[in-house]
């Protein structure tokens, strides 16, 4: 892919969780740090809830990579970071199935917005809601998500949902590649909401 700014003279350090993000964009030259060591590093792609350091000649790229909305808007802030070419961006095949599946959910949220959804944890809210559904936070609800780390703690509340009770893997047992991980959490939830519904 060209660019207008040559990444190989650039020093770029990413977390693993990020780093799939680079790869989408055809930017394979960087390093991966898992201890927050940033030293020396032109740019750093990080997520958003990663404390920086205030004084340093870095510059840090924050995502957010719950909901396809997100994972669009951080592809596109990159290349714009490092000044990417956006058609060469766009015409990424893997990315352009990214973007097609991204519009799909987009186009349902007006029929999904009649669902009610409890939501457990702030993570799945965000998909949730980018979904269209409608939240709420009583007891008054159509369907009830929660990630699979509560399980023990809610189990009284998912044994009365019964069958409208949805888990959703967490990070720890989801893919570390973002948009894997959101693919199975979309369709998951669209199996289970808007096609019970």
């Amino acid at each position: 892919m060209k660019n207008k700014q040559d990444q190989s003279n650039l020093l770029i350090v990413t977390t693993p969780m990020c780093q799939e993000i680079l790869l989408l964009l055809g930017i394979s030259v960087f390093t991966i740090t898992k201890n927050q060591d940033y030293t020396n590093a032109d740019f750093a792609v990080v997520l958003s809830e990663t404390e920086t350091p205030e004084n340093s000649n870095t510059q840090f790229i924050k995502l957010k990579l719950n909901t396809f909305s997100q994972i669009e808007k951080s592809i596109k802030n990159i290349a714009e970071v490092l000044k990417m070419e956006t058609e060469n961006v766009r015409l990424n095949k893997q990315l352009k199935n990214f973007f097609m599946k991204a519009s799909y959910f987009q186009k349902k949220r007006n029929e999904n917005r009649k669902i009610k959804v409890k939501v457990y944890s702030n993570f799945l809210r965000e998909i949730v809601e980018d979904m269209g559904f409608r939240i709420v936070t009583d007891d008054n609800y159509d369907y009830l998500v929660y990630p699979d780390y509560l399980k023990n703690e809610i189990n009284r509340e998912i044994n009365f949902a019964g069958e409208r009770a949805i888990g959703l893997p967490s990070h720890k047992n989801a893919s570390l590649n973002p948009i894997k991980r959101a693919e199975i959490r979309y369709k998951i939830l669209e199996k289970n909401l808007c096609m019970k519904h």
